[in-house]
Parts: structure tokens; sequence; C-alpha cells
């Protein structure tokens, strides 16, 4: 009977209704000025409709006007294709892995590696010409990419090249040592591929002779250090410091994981 008494209470006594048996209408009177608030917006749309009525709109006509876009900007990739090494940097570095290293053939005839980037899956994130170690990467102003076909959205070698490339498109990788902020000049800045460079654990080493294949810059080579059990000549890499760029292709590439990269800090 509690249970019943207390549900009549929310209830209209008659046809036309009762305030005073509804206690939430008691606590919470009605506002007619809050209820107004929908009216806000709409005067809001109407004020902006005749401020572009008059006035030009802040749109532009595109595709028959364009904005102004700076240099840095990063549109589509770009390559110097003379420049490049082929080390696979970018491949590597690439978050959506839209880059590959196919063959193409250089200004003489022969056959090198350049990487290849499918614009369908780019992010125009500039990792690959940050990382690049020789800058031959960089970003471009355009944006404007559409094709009818998804073929059509992969660029080559020669096609990624850009006209009026300048040094505001190449993304330079930089960093501060801890050693020099320790030493009280922090605004010091290095990059990493002038100063890192591979470090061999000769325990390990095999002299598979790998390491010197995979080198674009041919800065290493295989010394001889004494024989083995069998009379067989142990080889072990030396690395050219003025020809390193520091690519990590001698470290992935190498079977036993003697080579490591030696971060100056």
């Amino acid at each position: 009977m509690a249970n019943t008494k207390k549900v009549m209470d929310y209830k209209y006594t008659s046809e036309k209704g009762n305030v005073e048996n509804m206690p939430f209408l008691k606590r919470y009177p009605r506002n007619t000025a809050k209820t107004l608030w929908v009216m806000k917006p709409i005067v809001k749309v109407f004020q902006l409709l005749g401020k572009t009525t008059v006035h030009r709109p802040v749109c532009i006509l595109y595709p028959y006007e364009k904005m102004w876009v700076p240099d840095n900007y990063r549109g589509r990739p770009g390559l110097d294709f003379n420049m490049c090494l082929g080390c696979g940097m970018c491949v590597r570095m690439c978050p959506t892995t839209a880059i590959v290293l196919v063959d193409a053939p250089d200004d003489d005839g022969n056959i090198v590696k350049r990487p290849q980037i499918n614009m369908g899956r780019c992010a125009f994130c500039g990792y690959c010409a940050e990382y690049c170690p020789v800058d031959a990467m960089t970003v471009t102003p355009e944006f404007e990419l559409a094709e009818y076909t998804r073929e059509d959205l992969i660029y080559g070698p020669r096609r990624l090249a850009y006209e009026g490339t300048n040094d505001m498109m190449k993304v330079e990788l930089e960093e501060t040592l801890i050693s020099d902020v320790k030493n009280g000049n922090p605004e010091r800045r290095i990059k990493p591929f002038m100063i890192d460079r591979p470090e061999l654990d000769s325990s390990k080493c095999i002299s598979c002779r790998k390491c010197e294949k995979v080198c674009p810059v041919k800065a290493i080579k295989m010394v001889e250090h004494g024989t083995n059990a069998k009379g067989r000549p142990i080889l072990w890499p030396e690395i050219d410091d003025s020809k390193c760029v520091c690519c990590h292709n001698c470290v992935d590439d190498c079977p036993k994981s003697a080579l490591h990269i030696k971060e100056v800090l």
C-alpha cells in the first residue's frame, strides 16, 4: 500500500492536472528563459549569413584559386636520384610501409637501387626525408595527387623528382648530445649519422663478407687478422668513418649480430 500511495502522488488528480501532487515540478520549476537556448545558434547562423551575403566569403574558389603553400610544407616526398645511395633507410623508417627499393637505371645505364613510393599509402609524415643520411629524400609542396587508378599512385624513382627543390624542403635530423648538456652546451646540434658508427664484436664474426657487400658507400673493407684452427684467414670488417653514413645495412644483414651501432652520447 505504501508503494501504491507513493506512485499516486506523482499522478494528476484531475484531467487538467494538479501541480501540488507533483514534487518534481515544485523542486524544479519551469524556466522559460532556459528553454530558448535553442534560438541562440539559429541567430548566429543568420548573422553569419548576413555577413557572407554582404562581404566576400572566407573560402576560396578551388580549384580556380589556390592558397599559398610554404616551401617546407610536408606534401608528397621528393627524390634527388643522383644523390640517393639506395641504402634503404627510408624503407625501414616508413610507418605505412609505402616505400620499397626497386631497380632503376642511372644516367650511365647502370642498374641501381632507388626508392619507389605508393602515394595511396603515404601519410606525408616526412620521416623518409628526416632519416635520409644524405638528404636525397625531401618534402615537396605538392598535395594534389588524385588519380583514376591505384597504379597511377605509384611513383617511381624518376617520377619522385621535383623541380625547384631548395634547402627548406630538406628535413634535417639533428639532436643534442647528453654530454653537451652536461658540459653546459645544450644548444649544440649534431646529425646522428655523422657520429654514430657500427661496432664489431669479433667473437661473433664469421668472416662472411656480407657487411662489405651491402654497404652502399663502400665504407667497409675486410682485413685479415691471422688464421683460424683450420688454417683459413680470419677476416674482420674495418669501417672508414669518413665514408660511413650509419645506414644500418651492415647491422641488419649480419647473420650473427656481430655488428651493432655505437651511439655517441
